[in-house]
């Protein structure tokens, strides 16, 4: 029996996930265990594995698709066995349609939650054949009307519309796809339409340029940041904290680690304990600004900074302050080897779910910078390199010390400048005086 393949719902708040790839086509063999294809929620990347061996039978959705969670996407099988009972109207695909008849045929009446819907139920939605043949023919769909299925633009379509367009010559159409700029007139052989229609700048630089299309993630990171500038008033504090103790303590965790530590404490670490610390004392700071009022939290849920290949990511350890520093250091560790993997648990990446935020350069040497807030936490920290600075030592003595940057971006409308000021300063005293067990 055929085995049908779903979109999986990764965390709560997922309710569709944009399929970025396909490893196996339609036709092809697959073993239990090999990846079928690669998908993206709106914060993380994953890969979803076959469950038996067999044939890909069908596939509903194409490269780039957003798709519904729960909804099917292709079918594993025997080469010749029935996939009738996975096929529906709204993601029936193209080759088994009934095209022989001029109306179409009218699915029996069904109710469905909008987590459900298919794609092609969607307004705008593009058949992976048609979506395919537009590529290659450099055709723009957005202002195609669709004759499938609830307006689903389907191969058909896009064939009357190169009918119906004048030839482009081999050139015109790559530079349509880098520029998109388009013509309704040609000057060519029988008005094909050339490179120079669609040149409207010097064509010595008119091809010294690439555009390349974002990610999903990028660009949920450029939204996000855009409506934290634009829906908040922050403000960016920086003080230094003489780093001597913690890379004190940062050498005993070597020596300790030979003798069979189990933890390798690094100064993020440090740094991540003396930001709980700081925020027992200043509860203000472990805050959410909600507009017209303020949620206070009892724990530290603490978020850090993570870069990986498919962008930031800000996962959080909940009730960070219940940690020993062991256990700190390898909750960091864990959520961000499970970031660059792919495996992250989508439900920790929200910003609702942090009480605060780390954002760590120092690895990078950079001296000073303005993190930016995720809201509606109401503060975040930003980590800089050590460098030498001269300090008084007393009578009269003066000597360089090794000084981490601390840079506090807060919003103005949960804190002054002064409780910001005042926190910022208990992360340097804690940074300093810290102490734990080795």
């Amino acid at each position: 029996m055929a085995t049908i393949v779903i979109m999986p719902k990764q965390g709560q708040s997922v309710e569709s996930c944009i399929i970025t790839s396909f490893n196996k086509k339609k036709g092809e063999s697959v073993k239990q265990g090999e990846v079928l294809f690669g998908y993206e929620t709106d914060k993380a990347s994953f890969e979803e594995t076959a469950p038996i061996d067999g044939t890909i039978l069908e596939l509903f959705f194409g490269e780039g698709d957003e798709v519904p969670v729960l909804t099917n996407v292709l079918v594993i099988g025997q080469p010749g066995e029935s996939i009738e009972e996975f096929l529906h109207a709204d993601a029936a695909p193209e080759s088994i349609q009934t095209t022989e008849v001029s109306q179409p045929i009218i699915p029996e009446a069904k109710t469905e939650s909008p987590a459900v819907k298919t794609l092609s139920s969607l307004s705008g939605a593009v058949s992976p054949r048609a979506k395919k043949l537009a590529e290659k023919a450099v055709i723009t769909t957005s202002e195609i009307k669709g004759t499938g299925p609830k307006g689903r633009i389907i191969e058909r379509d896009i064939q009357d519309t190169i009918s119906s367009r004048p030839k482009m010559t081999p050139l015109a159409k790559a530079e349509t796809k880098v520029t998109g700029s388009v013509a309704t007139e040609g000057s060519g052989l029988y008005g094909a339409i050339t490179a120079k229609d669609l040149s409207t700048s010097n064509p010595v630089y008119g091809n010294d340029c690439e555009i390349k299309p974002i990610t999903n993630m990028r660009k949920i990171i450029a939204k996000a940041m855009h409506a934290s500038l634009q829906n908040s008033a922050q403000l960016t504090h920086h003080l230094g904290a003489d780093a001597r103790r913690i890379l004190e303590l940062r050498e005993q965790v070597k020596k300790a680690i030979e003798k069979g530590y189990p933890t390798n404490v690094t100064l993020n670490d440090m740094v991540g304990m003396a930001v709980i610390k700081a925020l027992k004392k200043f509860p203000q700071v472990n805050t959410h600004f909600l507009g017209d009022s303020i949620k206070y939290f009892n724990k530290v849920h603490l978020a850090l900074a993570v870069d990986t290949d498919r962008g930031l990511m800000v996962p959080v350890v909940k009730n960070a302050d219940d940690l020993s520093i062991q256990g700190l250091s390898n909750q960091f560790k864990e959520i961000a080897n499970a970031c660059r993997k792919g495996s992250i648990d989508p439900d920790l990446l929200s910003s609702e779910a942090a009480t605060f935020t780390i954002s760590n350069l120092g690895n990078y040497g950079v001296e000073i910078f303005t993190p930016v807030i995720n809201l509606p936490q109401t503060a975040i920290l930003g980590v800089n390199t050590i460098i030498p600075r001269p300090k008084d030592l007393g009578n009269g003595v003066y000597a360089f010390v090794p000084y981490i940057g601390l840079s506090l971006t807060y919003d103005h409308r949960a804190l002054d400048g002064g409780e910001a000021t005042r926190f910022l300063k208990q992360i340097a005293i804690e940074i300093e005086n810290l102490e734990f067990e080795l």
